[in-house]
Formats: structure tokens, sequence, C-alpha cells
């Protein structure tokens, strides 16, 4: 271990260093004023000058063995393959373009050494480039109309096949119900959005189109319950949930309105539902799923329903033959 070095100590004076300032200033120092002079200024230098220090802890401590396991653990790991960024296979949903080189054809002759001739890879060489763009894209198609100068009737150039009978396409319904449903951008948003890019796109007018698109979509719907009444094992839940407008009848003594979530198993198969109304999960249960009841017995699990942080299983058909309540510290059962 190296030894800690310290400053040397000088005295200086301070009205001597102003006698020998005024000295020089009027003729040449001797050689004792000089050698004054400079070790106040090499002391003054070394106060400035900060040292560096070099001493590193390898050089001081031992070096620390890692432990066996992790050595072996570490010799085992395969080195990382590529460089961690997305390649041309992992862009599913681009538009691919074939480009041809511009002078070469397979079958040609190389032109780098005469001899042999070139032929196509099966794996060309790939350049990935992304552009910006609206989520929903408009195209205005303007077709000429020519009118005649004697009669007047104007003949009007017909609209081209990609042109589609329908103003929205289904793309595009399809891609404001990913925005609303999937990824929850609000429809009043994405109007701002859309209306900064040049697109008009009114909040109502995106209703509307999820509006028409929900009756097709019943079908499937219908399938799902059907396939999720199947399910030999049923989890249930609710939240509460703002219904702006519903109709409901006045005897069924419910005030609140819930978002129900039904995750049925069956078969290896999970069919989640979420069902928005005043009844809660495990009501919904039996009353969303009536082809449920063919079942002889079916396992009901319900977390806070009752909100009294406590976990109920139902065992049963359509009313529950027996009930296990389960709170934080177990289970207990109810008749």
């Amino acid at each position: 271990m190296k030894t800690k070095s310290f400053r040397r100590r000088i005295d200086v004076n301070v009205d001597e260093l102003d006698r020998i300032t005024d000295t020089a200033m009027c003729g040449p120092l001797n050689e004792v004023e000089g050698h004054t002079l400079r070790a106040a200024v090499h002391a003054m230098a070394e106060r400035l000058v900060r040292r560096r220090n070099t001493e590193k802890t390898s050089a001081v401590l031992e070096p620390k063995a890692p432990p066996a396991a992790a050595t072996a653990q570490e010799a085992r790991k395969p080195e990382p393959a590529g460089h961690g960024r997305n390649g041309a296979a992992a862009f599913t949903g681009a538009n691919r373009m074939a480009v041809l080189h511009d002078t070469l054809h397979s079958g040609d002759a190389c032109p780098g050494c005469g001899e042999g001739r070139v032929y196509r890879q099966k794996e060309p060489a790939t350049l990935i480039r992304i552009v910006g763009q609206a989520p929903l894209k408009a195209t205005v198609f303007e077709m000429e109309r020519l009118r005649c100068n004697a009669c007047g009737e104007v003949f009007t150039a017909g609209p081209p096949q990609s042109a589609g009978g329908e103003k929205f396409d289904p793309t595009a319904v399809a891609m404001i119900a990913l925005l609303k449903y999937g990824t929850g951008m609000p429809f009043n948003r994405m109007e701002r959005l859309e209306g900064q890019l040049g697109i008009p796109l009114p909040a109502t007018t995106q209703w509307e189109l999820m509006e028409a698109a929900a009756k097709w979509l019943k079908r499937i719907l219908s399938e799902f319950i059907r396939q999720a009444a199947q399910g030999g094992v049923v989890h249930n839940d609710n939240t509460g949930m703002r219904i702006l407008q519903m109709v409901r009848r006045g005897d069924d003594g419910r005030t609140g309105t819930f978002t129900s979530g039904i995750v049925s198993i069956s078969g290896g198969w999970k069919t989640a539902l979420y069902f928005s109304g005043w009844k809660l999960s495990a009501t919904s249960v039996n009353w969303r799923l009536p082809c449920a009841r063919q079942l002889p017995s079916r396992v009901s699990i319900s977390f806070g329903e009752f909100r009294d942080n406590a976990s109920h299983i139902w065992i049963g058909g359509a009313s529950p033959g027996r009930v296990a309540s389960g709170h934080r510290r177990g289970f207990r059962p109810h008749a």
C-alpha cells in the first residue's frame, strides 16, 4: 500500500513579498530575493493544482473470487443471438415490395470475374422503412365531368372499382372498434386526432358505425355465451359501472349498476364475457348463461361478491346447493 505524501510547509512573509515586488519594478532582483519569490510562487501553484488520486481498489484489495456455481452457470449460458432489433420477418403486417436489380438478371454473366454466372438467391436483402399516417386514411376520387354546350347534358366518369360501394370501408369500421374497445381510445379523442390530420370523423359518426357493426356480432356473442355455458368451472366478479340511460323494472329492488366479468373453463378453453346491468356477477351466471342449467353440477367462483372481502364458491346447478364462503383466514362452509 502506498504511503500518503504530505505537502511541505513553507512560511511566506507577505510584507517581504511586497518589498521584492517593488524592487523588481525598479531593478533586477538578487539571488536571495529570486529564491524567495520562486518558492512562494511554487507553493501557491501546488495549492491551486488538485492532486489526482490514482490508487485503485484492485491494487489495494485482493480480487473477489466468484462462486463456483455462478461460474458454471455463466459458462453454460449461450451467447445472445442478434442485436436485439426486430428483423424483417417480425414485420408481418408490412407491405412487401420486390425490387429487381438494375442491370443484372438471373443467368447473366458475372461482371466481377467474367467467368461464372449469377443466380437469384433464396433470401433477398431487406431494407425496412416506416412512415406515419392517420389511423383512418381517406381518398377523394375526382371523377371527370363533361357537359354538352348544345343540350347541356352532363356526362360523369364512373367511380373506379377500388372505391367500393360504401363511404366507410369495413376495414375502417374494424379499426375504430380496435382503437375504442381494444386500446381504450375515446371517440372524442379520435375525432380530435383525425381532425388535426385533415380527416373529419365526428364522434357521433363513430358511434353510429359501431352500433351498426354490433348487429352483425350478436350471433357470434350468442355462440360465445352458449360455449361458456358448457364450462365446468366459472369465475365471476363485478365492478361498479355508470350507465347514462337504462330501462329497468321498478320492483327489482336494486339501485346499483355493475359490469360483470365471467370466465368459463371448458375442455381446456377459456371464454371471457362481460355484461353491464343491474345484476351482480353471481346472479348473471345463471341469468346470462341459461344453457348451464342443463349441467348436473357447476363450480362457480366469485371474489368480493358482497363487498365483504370474502370469496364465495358455489357448487351446483341453477340454485346453489352448497356454498362455501372463504375469508382471508380460510374457508367457512354455510348451509
